[in-house]
């Protein structure tokens, strides 16, 4: 989280670099939120049978969430305390649970395995976004 923390003590914090791209602030918003989304969806993938998961609008969650003029110091702590329980939640899987399903709406098939590398994948592409 070192990486989020300096990208959100910067003084341009809140500043979009262009009008169509999200701010740091807003990233780790989206960040903040994909950890616990994921984790939601983990838990359901462990707990049910090859659940469905429901649509999920980040770019209305960021509207509905007043991404752009939230505390980049309240944001840094949110995120951070998001992640460890995500981290948390991935470590607890077991063995014998990582081939379990879980789908999208649309029908796209997740193991537990592909899940977790799919989540990895977001937040480091996220984390690359915010040093442009």
């Amino acid at each position: 989280m070192p990486h989020w923390r300096a990208a959100l003590a910067r003084p341009d914090a809140g500043r979009r670099p262009a009008p169509t791209v999200w701010s740091p602030v807003e990233y780790a918003c989206h960040v903040r939120d994909t950890c616990r989304i994921f984790r939601q969806r983990l838990e359901l993938m462990l707990d049910e049978d090859d659940p469905t998961f429901a649509d999920w609008d980040q770019d209305a969650a960021a509207v509905a969430g007043n991404y752009h003029h939230q505390s980049p110091g309240t944001v840094a702590g949110q995120l951070a305390a998001e992640a460890e329980a995500t981290a948390a939640a991935f470590d607890a899987v077991r063995p014998d649970q990582w081939e379990r399903p879980g789908r999208r709406s649309n029908g796209s098939l997740f193991t537990v395995r592909r899940f977790a590398v799919y989540f990895l994948h977001d937040v480091l592409h996220h984390a690359h976004d915010v040093t442009r």
